[in-house]
């Protein structure tokens, strides 16, 4: 019922990538990931909009 030859998947059996290659991905990950940090980085918070002129002469006059 089976064969001799053992079957290989063909998932498995990866091509193996030239060292050009993997760096070339590897500088690619690299920039794009310092690109999503500094991204994510200036996606902070709103700063708070300065005080109405009204307001700040109400807690100069407080202190």
């Amino acid at each position: 019922m089976h064969s001799s030859t053992p079957r290989r998947c063909e998932v498995a059996v990866l091509d193996r990538t030239s060292p050009t290659q993997r760096y070339t991905r590897g500088i690619a990950a690299a920039v794009i990931a310092v690109a999503t940090l500094l991204l994510a980085a200036n996606a902070g918070p709103a700063r708070a909009a300065e005080p109405e002129p009204a307001q700040q002469q109400q807690v100069q006059q407080e202190s």
